[in-house]
């Protein structure tokens, strides 16, 4: 296949990331990237980074609605100052239980992804509207959805099922996984060296885990939807449904609206939990180490929590593998936070794993593992617009 250019578009609750990569067979070379920040709010940012990372755009604007950020993105991309892409890759978070391939998107692809909102409910409809516009604005170039659900179809039967009534399961409602393509770039990057017991945790402002046998998808701890598995920045993982009934209940005390109230526990769960929730100062790791630093126990204890339901889930996953042979950190938090990684390793001592404090002192990739450790552990930055960009030119063969 001749060299061309993939757009890849990359979008969250609050922002749209993309990039434009060129193509050459075996080679993938990034042109530029870029991102519009703070969606919603007064004070977004908009910037595009060439290759050497020079600043070709740095802009503050106002982003109001989704349509204002993602008409700058399209804007730019049809001024002809940049390459104009031959394919567009979308990322997706979940497209439902009836869409789980890779593949091309249509109209009516779209129409069916969003049927399946409350999968990602933060996710799906900025998704969406960014398809159909992509349809819209940059007529004549194939798209391609590239699911975050993908990677994890590996999963058996008996993780996949949800204990519940067969008439909801009968509407598709299991488990899926997310934050697949991320976790399907560490198995790519490691190439030859992928160990048969893996266990890789994304952690992030969302966090999820997966244990990987021989490459493939064991089981992740995020479920139907991204609220599940670990507590996270907004979210609360895992929790008691009794929690969720007991908070519902007091939320119906003030509206009689059945759509209305489970609209309010979505956001008391999805948007108002975890890290956020429990410290009552912020969902950002760097803000709490700070406040950890100043005495703030509220903080201390978010912290303690997500250390110590990270630790849970690596142990049942070193049982559910039959052992562990390696442990990568990846995502902002575990490529970043350094006293994530060595809290978290500290009580895994009994697994084998033991990191070492200088080689631990790093942002980035490295191996953090002491020379004694059974376990080796690794911190490998994700490369899901690489995957993405692979999909899509897989899909074009086809």
């Amino acid at each position: 296949m001749s060299s061309f250019a993939v757009l890849v578009l990359n979008s969250g609750s609050s922002s749209i990331k993309f990039g434009i990569y060129e193509t050459s067979g075996d080679q993938r070379t990034k042109l530029v990237e870029g991102a519009v920040d703070g969606i919603g709010t007064d004070l977004g940012k908009f910037w595009i980074k060439d290759a050497e990372g020079k600043k070709l755009v740095d802009e503050t604007p106002a982003l109001p609605t989704r349509a204002v950020a993602f008409g700058l993105v399209a804007d730019a991309l049809r001024s002809g100052k940049f390459p104009s892409p031959a394919a567009i890759g979308h990322r997706m978070v979940s497209g439902g239980p009836t869409v789980l391939e890779n593949q091309l998107i249509t109209p009516q692809l779209i129409d069916e992804m969003e049927r399946y909102t409350a999968f990602a409910p933060l996710h799906t409809p900025i998704a969406v509207y960014i398809m159909r516009e992509a349809l819209r604005l940059i007529p004549g170039v194939p798209n391609f959805v590239c699911l975050d659900t993908y990677f994890h179809r590996t999963m058996p039967e008996v993780v996949r099922h949800l204990p519940i009534p067969e008439e909801y399961s009968s509407m598709g409602v299991r488990r899926f996984g997310a934050h697949g393509i991320s976790y399907e770039s560490i198995v790519y990057q490691l190439k030859d060296q992928v160990p048969e017991k893996l266990v890789v945790a994304h952690l992030g402002n969302g966090a999820s885990i997966s244990a990987i046998l021989n490459g493939a998808c064991l089981d992740t701890s995020m479920g139907l939807t991204p609220t599940g598995g670990i507590i996270s920045a907004t979210r609360t993982g895992d929790i008691d449904p009794g929690v969720l009934l007991f908070i519902l209940r007091k939320i119906a005390e003030a509206t009689t609206d059945a759509s209305q109230a489970a609209d309010k526990l979505e956001v008391v769960a999805s948007e108002k939990a975890g890290l956020l929730g429990m410290s009552e100062l912020s969902n950002d790791m760097r803000d709490l180490r700070d406040a950890i630093k100043a005495g703030n126990a509220k903080a201390r204890l978010a912290v303690d929590k997500f250390v110590w339901t990270i630790q849970r889930w690596i142990g049942s996953y070193f049982v559910e593998l039959g052992g562990l042979d390696m442990l990568v950190f990846t995502g902002g938090i575990g490529e970043n936070d350094i006293a994530s990684r060595t809290e978290i390793c500290a009580g895994l001592g009994a697994l084998g794993i033991v990191l070492d404090p200088e080689r631990n002192n790093v942002r980035g990739e490295a191996t953090i593992s002491a020379q004694s450790s059974k376990v080796t552990v690794r911190v490998i930055p994700p490369a899901e617009d690489l995957m993405i960009v692979n999909h899509v030119l897989g899909l074009m063969r086809k």
